[in-house]
């Protein structure tokens, strides 16, 4: 494999849809003198979120807190990080997009793993309701549920921007593919119907969805 074989389909500045990909719900506040780009910005805004650290309550499986190797949640993110970092520097592509899709790709993710997920939809449809599934969870998570403060300690949503919100809710189905290869198509992401339905919209979505499980 060549080296930075894909540098020239990183979502960097220079790419065309770059503006796209860093689209935001809504208008986020900006801090003086911020170093950070905004996909460096979504990576810091996941990990000070309440989500991220209530991973490190929910195991892969099944749950034994008094073993402290059984792996958590929170170790899967950040083991998918590593992996995925490596990846994409590798290959070229944006490392910041990266990381801050696999940090946030499971913030929605039932405890005891796909099982957990298993239950909660028998849950569900005993109640009339749809399918739960985390990718979508994960999704409303970062759109709805979790927030941060501003400057004036006023309470917004996480806000991320579409190519890590993609990622997220993208992430799932690698299992019943032979490869995957990233859609063309910009799209409403809330018109997901279910796991695995759209392939992701980055190269840097793609990496995540390789190895994520």
């Amino acid at each position: 494999m060549k080296i930075k074989e894909f540098i020239n389909y990183a979502m960097n500045e220079e790419h065309p849809q770059y503006a796209l990909a860093t689209k935001r719900e809504e208008i986020i506040y900006q801090r003086r003198h911020d170093l950070r780009s905004d996909f460096g910005r979504d990576y810091t805004r996941i990990l000070f979120s309440q989500a991220y650290r209530r991973l490190k309550h929910k195991t892969q499986v099944f749950f034994a807190v008094e073993d402290d190797h059984v792996c958590t949640r929170s170790e899967h993110v950040n083991l998918v990080e590593s992996v995925s970092h490596t990846i994409a520097y590798e290959l070229g592509l944006n490392t910041e997009l990266t990381k801050a899709i696999a940090v946030g790709h499971d913030l929605g993710h039932a405890p005891f793993g796909h099982g957990g997920e298993t239950i909660l939809t028998r849950i569900a449809k005993e109640h009339g309701l749809e399918k739960f599934w985390h990718e979508r969870n994960s999704l409303h998570f970062v759109d709805d549920i979790e927030l941060l403060e501003d400057n004036e300690h006023n309470q917004h949503n996480l806000n991320l921007t579409y190519a890590v919100r993609d990622g997220i809710i993208s992430h799932c189905g690698e299992m019943n593919q032979k490869y995957i290869q990233k859609r063309e198509q910009y799209i409403d992401l809330h018109d997901y119907n279910y796991a695995g339905q759209f392939n992701p919209w980055t190269y840097e979505g793609c990496v995540g969805k390789c190895q994520i499980k």
